[in-house]
């Protein structure tokens, strides 16, 4: 039987424990009632181990790694601020290797927090905004604490909790937290447009975070019979769910289905998926899975970049000296697409970042996907087809879609080795 707390009188202190590592929902599933609690009770705690995913709020701060070492697998939005205080190490791995790490690794959690529904008619609890990774951690944490929050939808998936799952309960009613997009501009338009003349009635999506996949998806409004299987699921696919476009008709696996791990949207996107049965999330082991995304036919992979040299090499990860990136799920679906029967494994990305070339002759970060695994990359300029190609027509191809003013620049740097690398 779990245990019922205000959120006002709850003390953390009868179930953390010095020495623990602590993993909560990502992104909008972030249970932000325990969140903040946890934070104004770390020194109590101390010391402690926090694993984060995306960020969706403010409630983790550079102040608080005074009692609390922070570990994500993401640079992204205010995780940055905590790698620039030095407050964030970053573990580089591949996204469908975090429920093994959560559960059985060196980042095994003890301590899961949850951001859940109601429950239902029958006492079950949907896991709400987020199946993901986090899922599971829950067989094997030695406490769950669950904020339960009418605000949050009510979802299906492939498995709901029962009060047995539960250590702790602890009521609420506040509005999960939202990640808007910003409108797209013209360059990303361009970009979109050109990603979207690669995709055939049928196919079935997968889209990383950010305004370019949301551009993408926008540009996609003539299309019929879309499916999705991605990582997460935004205001964007629920717009062409809602239009039609997207209907999961042609899907091999998971028909009439929109597969995804979590929600990352605003409230639009929250009350669309309530109790929407076209709307399934899932865990990590099942949206990454190899296995899984070879066997759904027409798969398209849309993933962004930092930069990409040359030869096909990706840097996700790093810009001037921060980490903003990750090495994420891309390889996932990037391998998935490419084994997928008439799958497309694509990279997109702008040609230039103010003055500076993206698209590189050697890239200033790390490899976050190698050139063995290059598929399609697409700048606002075109399309490179990469796929099977030597190297001396990758650099061909890669030039051809860089930014007209900085070709003579890498055809020089080509000269200038000598040899193909």
């Amino acid at each position: 039987m779990s245990v019922l707390r205000g959120a006002d009188e709850l003390d953390l202190t009868e179930f953390v424990r010095a020495g623990d590592t602590i993993v909560w929902g990502q992104a909008c599933a972030e249970p932000r009632t325990l969140t903040e609690r946890l934070m104004a009770q770390r020194a109590a705690l101390a010391p402690l181990r926090c694993f984060l995913g995306i960020p969706a709020s403010g409630t983790i701060r550079p102040e608080h790694a005074d009692h609390v070492s922070f570990l994500s697998y993401c640079g992204s939005g205010g995780n940055r601020a905590l790698y620039r205080a030095g407050a964030l190490d970053v573990v580089p791995v591949h996204y469908s290797t975090l429920p093994h790490l959560l559960t059985a690794g060196t980042l095994r959690a003890d301590v899961v927090l949850l951001q859940l529904p109601p429950a239902d008619e029958s006492g079950r609890y949907s896991l709400g905004l987020a199946d993901d990774y986090v899922s599971a951690a829950i067989a094997t944490a030695r406490v769950v604490i669950a904020e339960i929050n009418d605000r949050v939808p009510r979802t299906s998936g492939s498995r709901t909790l029962g009060e047995e799952d539960l250590d702790v309960v602890v009521p609420t009613s506040r509005e999960p937290a939202e990640m808007p997009t910003r409108p797209a501009g013209e360059v990303t338009t361009r970009i979109a447009a050109n990603v979207a003349a690669l995709i055939e009635d049928g196919a079935t999506l997968q889209f990383g975070i950010g305004g370019l996949p949301e551009a993408v998806l926008t540009a996609l409004g003539d299309r019929r019979d879309l499916g999705v299987h991605s990582g997460l699921l935004n205001d964007a696919a629920a717009d062409l769910m809602a239009a039609g476009v997207i209907t999961n008709a042609r899907k091999s696996l998971d028909r009439g289905k929109s597969v995804a791990g979590v929600l990352m949207g605003t409230a639009k996107l929250f009350g669309y998926a309530d109790r929407n049965p076209a709307i399934e999330l899932r865990e990590t082991a099942y949206t990454h899975g190899a296995e899984v995304l070879a066997r759904q036919d027409r798969l398209v992979a849309i993933n962004s970049a930092l930069e990409v040299d040359l030869s096909g090499q990706v840097n996700a990860e790093l810009a001037g000296g921060d980490y903003v990136g990750a090495v994420g799920g891309a390889v996932d679906f990037l391998r998935g697409a490419a084994r997928s029967r008439g799958g497309l494994p694509v990279v997109a990305l702008p040609a230039t970042a103010g003055d500076a070339s993206r698209i590189v002759a050697s890239l200033s970060g790390p490899v976050s996907t190698a050139r063995s695994d290059a598929g399609v990359v697409v700048t606002e300029y075109g399309v490179a087809d990469l796929r099977g190609q030597p190297l001396r027509a990758r650099y061909e191809r890669m030039l051809a879609i860089a930014h007209p003013g900085h070709r003579r620049e890498l055809e020089d740097a080509i000269e200038g080795r000598g040899v193909l690398v």
